[in-house]
């Protein structure tokens, strides 16, 4: 699946891409992020109103890691970027950090999987992955992010 990230496209733009995919999985790949990241930079660029789409809140628990030796989990929240097309449907990049444990917090980033209509034209997303190392260890995520537009404007 390609929901999940740890890996780099490029270190200059930081978007996250998955580190469980197959090369060819679900059609997304690098050169859809780098088309993508183009028109990210044109609408920034020129502040146009007409590139400006939706975005999703998110929040969760990793899972528990360590859990023989200092069993713990880390929280997280956040805003995913606006939509970017994807076949019939769309994804968004999600990247913020958890809260701290005992001196030390990960990075959890996402591509999140296309979206899942929940009725009244609403829908949601499907993200799970692995959060950056640190500590000597990684976390498992899972999670759907919130409904777009919660009050309907």
């Amino acid at each position: 699946m390609f929901y999940s990230n740890n890996n780099y496209i490029n270190g200059q733009d930081n978007y996250y891409y998955s580190g469980n995919h197959q090369e060819n999985d679900q059609n997304y790949n690098y050169q859809n992020l780098q088309q993508e990241n183009r028109q990210w930079n044109h609408c920034n660029k020129h502040k146009s109103n007409s590139c400006q789409t939706h975005v999703h809140e998110y929040e969760g628990s990793t899972r528990i890691a360590e859990q023989n030796v200092d069993a713990h989990n880390h929280r997280f929240a956040g805003v995913t970027s606006q939509a970017i097309p994807y076949g019939n449907s769309h994804v968004h990049r999600l990247l913020g950090n958890s809260d701290f444990y005992e001196n030390h917090h990960h990075e959890v980033g996402a591509v999140t999987g296309p979206a899942i209509p929940v009725g009244d034209g609403r829908h949601v997303h499907f993200v799970y992955g692995t959060t950056t190392m640190d500590d000597g260890h990684v976390h498992q995520f899972i999670f759907a992010t919130l409904i777009e537009n919660p009050i309907g404007d």
